[in-house]
Order: structure tokens, then sequence, then C-alpha cells
């Protein structure tokens, strides 16, 4: 690794605050950092493992880093990321990630939250932690995350992530917690669309859309009219039929004038068949989006779960992230954006076909590799 590696790498972390007092400064925070964002690419899990593979690549760790005592224990770790302000991180974090996701129009960007079950600590009588993330679908790159005290508590969280983020022409979706007027403003506020799902917590208008629906499906003369398109999905003994209906006659919604840019509602119902079993589901959206047609509508609604898949899954699958119990101050949420940075270089780098538990063991064995994914984001 070129001496210029280390700037490179980590320039966005600059700026970052460290949180010790000068002169019990043992190690330098950029050093802390570049191990901890390493040892996390290369599969360590904790800081107890972050540590030892420090230890093991001192020599190669000294070609570029200054390294006054050594490498760091994983007490040193733990303490200086627990007491690392998240926002500030998450801030930095925006900076560095700000080149991977293309800033192109109508890109979907879901939001949707995820519990870390293993920072839960009943004997500090804290709850586990509760993060909710942003992930550009199109370039399967997380955006951004804030944390929250517990799940009821994203309706707050939602508007701080999307504060900081830049969502001009991008398609912004939620699940039902995130159907709220402020939601929908601050999305239209940053010059973004929105689908947003309509459940129990919005028990009138998901009543309206209902009926609204329910006249159209079954051919009402006096329904509003609506597009619709069926997709069909048959494999492995299932059917799954998907039909979207959307419309954009929606001037008899209750409220609709509190719905910043309302301008369409949709209804997605899935059937599944296995064997002779069948298994019916609606949902319903409202949106701000009236120039889709309701395939492209269907793609986007859909596009949403992806977050599971792409982020949620492989953090617990990849990254273990469910079974990992940090718990100290900040540093479960600190940990986990390291993930979140690790996660982002491997799935950009695309020369190894490989999927990302491969590639964490592939940047461990070789030192050009791991320089080829830190290197993404330049």
């Amino acid at each position: 690794m070129d001496v210029g590696a280390r700037a490179r790498v980590l320039r966005a972390f600059a700026t970052l605050p460290d949180p010790r007092m000068k002169r019990t400064r043992k190690h330098e925070l950029l050093d802390l950092l570049t191990i901890a964002i390493c040892g996390v690419i290369c599969g360590a899990d904790g800081w107890t493992q972050v540590a030892q593979f420090g230890r093991a690549k001192r020599k190669w760790f000294k070609t570029f880093l200054h390294l006054p005592h050594g490498i760091p224990s994983h007490d040193t770790f733990g303490r200086v990321f627990a007491r690392l302000d998240p926002v500030a991180f998450e801030r930095c974090f925006l900076d560095w990630m700000a080149g991977l996701a293309q800033k192109t129009f109508g890109r979907l960007v879901a939001i949707d939250g995820k519990t870390l079950r293993g920072s839960f600590n009943a004997g500090a009588e804290r709850s586990a932690l509760h993060l909710v993330s942003a992930w550009c679908e199109q370039n399967q790159t997380v955006l951004g995350q804030w944390a929250t005290p517990a799940k009821s508590n994203e309706i707050t969280a939602i508007p701080e992530l999307l504060e900081l983020l830049d969502l001009e022409g991008a398609v912004v979706t939620t699940d039902a917690m995130g159907c709220q007027t402020a939601i929908a403003a601050k999305i239209v506020a940053g010059n973004a669309d929105y689908i947003l799902q309509v459940k129990g917590n919005q028990p009138k208008l998901e009543a309206e859309l209902a009926t609204l629906f329910d006249e159209c499906i079954r051919g009402d003369p006096h329904a509003a009219p609506c597009q619709v398109f069926e997709d069909v999905d048959k494999g492995h003994g299932r059917v799954e039929t998907r039909r979207c209906w959307m419309t954009t006659r929606i001037h008899t919604l209750p409220g609709r004038e509190n719905w910043p840019a309302l301008a369409s509602a949709v209804c997605v119902e899935s059937v599944r068949r296995i064997g002779t079993q069948e298994q019916r589901e609606r949902r319903y959206f409202i949106s701000s989006i009236d120039t889709l047609d309701a395939q492209r509508m269907l793609e986007r609604v859909r596009g949403h779960w992806g977050v599971e898949n792409g982020l949620h899954w492989t953090l617990d699958v990849s990254f273990d992230e469910d079974r990992r119990r940090i718990r100290q101050g900040h540093a479960a949420e600190n940990f986990s954006r390291l993930s979140r940075i690790a996660l982002n270089l491997l799935k950009r780098e695309r020369t190894n076909k490989h999927g990302i538990k491969t590639k964490r063991l592939c940047c461990g064995w070789d030192h050009d590799y791991l320089l080829t994914v830190l290197t993404q984001a330049d």
C-alpha cells in the first residue's frame, strides 16, 4: 500500500472529533479507524477480532500508519468507539459514501428499520438499538443510518435521517411506519417523490382506499378509472400473481389536502398458490407520482423490499449482526456503521463474482485485493 493510501482512504474522516483528552492519547484516531475498517472488511465481528487482525497485519499496517505505540488493544478500540460521536461519524460516513450512489433521476431510496438484537442490555436497562437505514436499490448502497431507541420512534428518526440525505430526483419508499404527513413533507421539500404504505396507523385513509379500489376491482360504473397491471411468477410448485391498480382520481380521499403533493393511490394484491392452498393479501399506498403507469409503480413497490435482502439479510448472514454483543456507549451503533461501510465497498467491487462472505475472506488473504476494495470510493 503506497504512502498516500491513508490520506485517500480516510480523507473524509479527517474532521471527526477525537473524544479523548490529548494527554491520554497513545494511538491516533485515524490509525484506529483504518485498522477497524480494514478489520471489519476482512471478517472481524467484534473488537477482540479487530485487535487480533491488527496484530496479524502489523507489518503491513506499519508501511502506511504511524502506530506510535503499536497496535491498540481490544479494550482501546472498545473505549474509543463507545465514546465516538455517532452523529459526527455519520456525517463523515455520508461524505465518504456520497460518490458511491450515483445521483440519477428516479432512483429508488428505501427507508427501513432494523433492530440489533444483541445490543439489548438488561443489566443497564437499555433496550436493543434500532437503526433506520436509507438503501439505494439501484446502486445497492447504504446511503445513511440513524439510531432510534425503539421501533415506535421511527416516526421521529426518519425525518432526521432524511435531513442528512441528498434526495433530489429520487423516489423514497417507506413501510407503514413512515406513512406520516411530516415525513411526506420532508421528502417533497427535498425535491423527491414518495410512495408510502398505508396500514392500520392511518385507519380512515386505509378504509377509504379499500373502498375506492373495491369499486374499481368489481367494475362499478361510478368507480375511479384505474390502470391495471398483472405479473405472474412460477417456480418450485408455487404460483404467485401480483396485480397492481393505480389511479390519479383521488379527490374523494379524506384529508388529501394534508398530504403534500399527493397525486395517486395504489393497490397491490398478491395471490400465492401452493398446491390447493391459496393466500391473498392486499396492500395500499399513496404517492406523489402521477407520471408512472401501473407496471412501473409495481416495480417500485416491490423494489422497496430489496432493503430486506440487500441490506438486512446480508448484515445478519454475512456480518452476523444480530448475534453481536457490543453494548458499551455508542459502540454498537458505530460498529454497525463500520459494517455498512464495509458492505458498501464490498458490493461496489465487482471483479470478484463471489458473495460478500467470500469477498471478506479474500480481503483478509490478499492485501492487493483489500486495497482494491478500500479505494472504491476514490
